[in-house]
Parts: structure tokens; C-alpha cells; sequence
């Protein structure tokens, strides 16, 4: 910014020094600090501001060379596609296009016969047998009985 040396520094704050006072010092020297700040906060704000615009430029100039280069392989594939059909017309009477796109049968619906309210899960009943996997909620006096130790005689 301001090319200042070590020489001009001292002199500056001799002259402050004795104008100023040693009283008032510290605050005018804050204050000239804090207006610096701001002045070097605004000077970077206004070179970001110009280095985005710039940015911004050549990507726009970057877009439409893109978008001119994508133009011009679109309108070449058209061109040689149409002069393939044209070939290929003469040889054998038919169009590329007619070729391209055989009839197709659509298949009928079936229905998937289905009932959805029926529950299967994935694992087998012999499993669930072998390793006591409840497979029906059973009532609390159910459960009681079959929990009930039995005598033995």
C-alpha cells in the first residue's frame, strides 16, 4: 500500500509525539490503526469484487466456446448420419429409420394372482420348530399352562 520504512516510522511518531501529546496518543494511534483496517478490509473487498468479475467473464467466453464446439459435432454427426441413410437408402431401398424400429408385440397383463394379505415370511417352519420360535400368539393362561412345571411321579 504506502511504502514505509523503519526511518520515516520514527520520525512520524516524534512529530505525533510532541503534537498530540503523550496523553492522547494511544487513542489517535487506535484509531489511525482501526481507519487502516478498514481502508486495507475495502481495498481487498474491491480486488476480490474484480478478480470474481474477471472469473466470471472467461467463464462466459469458456461457455460459449463450449456450447459453439457442441453446435458444430452435433450438426457433423447429423450430416453424416443423413448422408449414411442416403447410402445406405440407395443400396438396398429401404430407410435407416424404417430398420431401426421393428414392431413389437405388447404383452398382455396377467394378473399376478396374488393375495397380499397373506404374510410368508422367509424363514422355514421346520427352523422355527427346532429352535421354539413362536409362530401364533398364544393367551396369557395359555402361556401359563404351558409353562406350569409338571409333576413328575
Amino acid at each position: 500500500m504506502i511504502d514505509l520504512g523503519i526511518e520515516k516510522l520514527a520520525l512520524i511518531g516524534v512529530v505525533a509525539l510532541i503534537v498530540i501529546g503523550p496523553e492522547k496518543l494511544p487513542r489517535v494511534a487506535r484509531t489511525v490503526g482501526a481507519l487502516l483496517g478498514k481502508a486495507q478490509r475495502y481495498v481487498n473487498d474491491v480486488k476480490a469484487e474484480v478478480n470474481r468479475s474477471m472469473e466470471l467473464d472467461e467463464l462466459r467466453k469458456m461457455k460459449t466456446t463450449v456450447e459453439d464446439a457442441a453446435r458444430d459435432v452435433e450438426h457433423s454427426i447429423h450430416t453424416g448420419a443423413s448422408e449414411f441413410e442416403k447410402q445406405f437408402a440407395g443400396v438396398s431401398g429401404d430407410t435407416l429409420s424404417a430398420l431401426a424400429e421393428p414392431e413389437q408385440a405388447v404383452p398382455e397383463y396377467r394378473h399376478p394372482r396374488k393375495n397380499w394379505r397373506l404374510k410368508q415370511g422367509a424363514t422355514p417352519n421346520w427352523y422355527k420348530a427346532r429352535n421354539g420360535v413362536r409362530t401364533k400368539a398364544l393367551s396369557g393362561a395359555a402361556r401359563v399352562a404351558r409353562f406350569r412345571p409338571h409333576k413328575i411321579n
